[in-house]
């Protein structure tokens, strides 16, 4: 397997799924002759022509709602926006129209339809540019919500994103797209709808997506050294959620600690700890604890900032106190 980080390994799935289906293409600010924010698409424009990569205002409503009606009539577009903070422009076209419309017309007409935006905070990018609201979108039937935390996952995820005939939020962590692993080389997907064992343990039950898979990872590695064995679940998909690993992982530990970058109040940590007490609560033998960001605007400041977000201590000190 190729060890390629997490840009390319989106990159390799657009360029790859493009070349597969000439229905595929791509619409975002800058995405052309820039190269897209985070340089995902650099040299589509020049390989697959302006047609294919369309440039287009900055107005995330007339992109999202372009993507819609393309969608509609049988293309499939892949939308990129600058950051999900701008998803808020176009909110009632991803939330009363694409996530809504095949559901209203009986299966009529499919929406398929991708929506890449980068998330999260740590970049100094100030409290309305940063922020994780996942939970926002996950909430929402009819939208099916990606966040992958590993090169490998960003690419079979992203692949069967672009294949799907829902319309799906691709949600990419904006500080992740330098991180490395390993990918296959040969053709392949991963289904949207499959939360993953990232590792296992015996002792507690880590729940976390995206760059917090990162973070909880590095705290496992700190706790094995003091004896606590953490199981790693990866939920990938936020809509649907896969609870089944979850399940299985705490009737083996009995202790869970969620991680998410999101506010914890109606959170993801909301929602997997009610489902765990919900279906399994004769295994509970300490409280569930969550781990969020700081109940407020994430400062500018990177002092402040980092203060706000999860570190690795608050998710191992999370595990020693439901231990």
């Amino acid at each position: 397997m190729a060890r390629i980080t997490m840009r390319e390994a989106i990159s390799q799935a657009l360029w790859e799924e493009m070349e597969r289906d000439e229905k595929v293409f791509i619409l975002g600010e800058e995405v052309g002759v820039w190269g897209g924010t985070y340089a995902v698409t650099k040299g589509f424009y020049d390989h697959f022509g302006a047609k294919r990569v369309r440039d287009t205002p900055i107005a995330e409503s007339v992109i999202i709602g372009a993507a819609i009606g393309a969608a509609l009539t049988g293309l499939r577009p892949v939308a990129e926006l600058m950051t999900i903070n701008f998803a808020f422009a176009a909110m009632d076209h991803i939330v009363n129209e694409a996530a809504k419309l095949r559901y209203m017309f009986g299966g009529q007409f499919t929406i398929p339809m991708v929506i890449r935006t980068p998330g999260g905070g740590g970049r100094q990018l100030g409290a309305t540019h940063s922020q994780t609201p996942d939970a926002v979108f996950a909430h929402f039937p009819g939208l099916k919500v990606v966040a992958p935390g590993t090169p490998e996952d960003a690419k079979g995820m992203l692949k069967s994103a672009i294949r799907s005939d829902d319309p799906i939020m691709f949600i990419e962590h904006a500080t992740l797209y330098q991180v490395r692993g390993e990918v296959p080389e040969e053709e392949y997907t991963i289904p949207l709808d499959k939360a993953k064992v990232q590792r296992e343990g015996s002792d507690v039950t880590l729940v976390t997506y995206s760059k917090m898979l990162e973070l909880s990872t590095k705290a496992a590695d700190e706790l094995a050294k003091q004896g606590i064995e953490t199981e790693i679940v990866d939920l990938r998909c936020l809509r649907p959620l896969d609870m089944e690993p979850i399940i299985n992982s705490f009737k083996k530990t009995n202790r869970a600690v969620i991680v998410e970058e999101g506010w914890g109040s109606y959170g993801v940590g909301a929602e997997v700890s009610a489902r765990i007490y919900e279906q399994a609560f004769d295994y509970v033998d300490a409280p569930i604890r969550r781990v969020a960001q700081k109940e407020v605007p994430l400062p500018y400041n990177r002092i402040l900032e980092q203060m706000a977000l999860p570190q690795v201590e608050d998710i191992i000190q999370a595990v020693k106190e439901v231990m």
